[in-house]
């Protein structure tokens, strides 16, 4: 591999001009330790740095990039749209089109609105259901993480508990006494909080599978329990599919698993690779949105050309050439040749994985994840990293596999991280 004078460099003038030298933490490597990469570009399932090395791309953006980096549709497309202006600070028809064909995916959205990012779609939904409910309560579960937001910075996934500070400073003890934490898979324990404080509570949200602290599948179970418990008490049941939403299939975990949720936001795929977020539910519910209702919520670059121009483009391929079955293959193939080593629990669906170091046989909740060994996962990424494949650089991170990575990019990847568990 080349030398890293360049990403050095520059990092050391980004400490310099940003908290941390970064705008998002997990990109600071501080979990893995070393000096970051810093990315010049991306082509298919490959990222280059600004020191010209090439990897085979398994964070691919975290998330957004199911067709890979730098795919000739959107690219072609936004060339056109940008020419055309930026934002205007009026409805256009590209986010015409994008709502249209979000809804089409997801049949029990009635209504939806754009945002700017899926914190921002979270933070709204939960608005907009304690006005529904008149209620204040929210349960939330251990280890998933729904966005920097104030009342849901408990026990928190990504970065929160990467740093292992699963609460923020700076959020005030009063906003948190409005957030119920409860154990991930564990429905005994939704039951008796639920038939207790039902009254108060207005939502429960989870990411439907959990993204957040590494991917957690959800028990046989558990999501249709959620949605019979909620439903009998009154309860808003929101699901968070920012990573899930057309990840899994052409639409998402709700579509897959047949539930339906009162509200459901989303985000990453649906802007192929732009800042987007949605938020959409039954009419009932989102008619209380402002102008036409008292909940308010705006965004002067909300649904700008842009990113609906890369989300439509995106979506349209997705829904054209139909590539979930060939994720699957990949994804399947991957885990095979993976689940043979030892020390070693890859929990995947579809196109979506995490590896966990680990003497047991399952992970299937935030204390089980808590238990992995994180020193091993340090060493296993920069050995990755030495053999040109980029995992993400924290172990509670998902990795995703793209329609561009081929045959011989997972089969350079099993060989890469055989020989490293190997030496581990």
């Amino acid at each position: 591999m080349k030398v890293r004078q360049q990403s050095d460099e520059l990092f050391k003038l980004a400490k310099q001009l940003m908290p941390g030298g970064v705008n998002s933490p997990v990109r600071s490597f501080q979990n893995v330790g070393g000096t970051p990469l810093i990315a010049k570009e991306g082509k298919g399932a490959y990222l280059i740095d600004v020191d010209g090395n090439k990897y085979i791309d398994y964070v691919c953006s975290f998330g957004p990039l199911i067709l890979g980096h730098s795919h000739p549709r959107i690219i072609s497309a936004l060339n056109s749209t940008i020419q055309k202006g930026t934002s205007f600070g009026l409805t256009t028809q590209g986010e015409v089109e994008l709502c249209k064909l979000i809804k089409q995916a997801f049949p029990f959205i009635d209504k939806l609105r754009l945002v700017n990012s899926g914190t921002e779609a979270v933070l709204s939904a939960l608005r907009l259901a304690r006005a529904y409910t008149n209620r204040e309560l929210i349960i939330k579960f251990q280890g998933c993480y729904h966005g920097h937001i104030d009342s849901l910075l408990v026990e928190a996934g990504s970065g929160g508990l990467t740093f292992s500070k699963p609460t923020s400073s700076g959020i005030p003890k009063a906003i948190l006494n409005n957030t119920i934490v409860l154990e991930y898979n564990n429905i005994e324990q939704v039951y008796e909080t639920v038939s207790k404080l039902h009254k108060e509570i207005s939502a429960l949200i989870l990411e439907p599978v959990a993204g957040n602290m590494g991917v957690v599948l959800p028990e046989s179970k558990f999501l249709y329990e959620l949605r019979e418990l909620t439903s009998k008490y009154s309860i808003l049941l929101i699901f968070d599919e920012v990573i899930t939403g057309f990840r899994l299939e052409y639409g998402g975990a709700s579509t897959k698993f047949n539930i339906v949720p009162d509200l459901i936001c989303l985000g990453k795929i649906i802007g192929g690779g732009l800042p987007i977020g949605a938020y959409g539910g039954r009419e009932e519910i989102m008619q209380l949105l402002s102008p036409l209702g008292p909940v308010y919520q705006a965004g002067t670059l909300a649904g700008n050309p842009l990113c609906t121009t890369a989300g439509i483009e995106t979506l349209k391929e997705l829904k054209e050439k139909n590539p979930y079955l060939e994720l699957e293959e990949k994804g399947k193939w991957l885990q095979e040749e993976v689940s043979k080593l030892p020390g070693i629990v890859m929990n995947r669906i579809g196109s979506m994985f995490s590896l966990f170091f680990t003497t047991h046989s399952r992970v299937t909740n935030f204390q089980e994840v808590s238990m992995c060994n994180r020193e091993k996962y340090k060493k296993f990424f920069w050995s990755l990293l030495e053999k040109r494949i980029y995992f993400p650089p924290s172990p509670f991170e998902s990795c995703f596999i793209s329609t561009a990575h081929s045959l011989k990019d997972l089969e350079e990847t099993v060989k890469a991280i055989k020989e490293t568990v190997k030496n581990l």
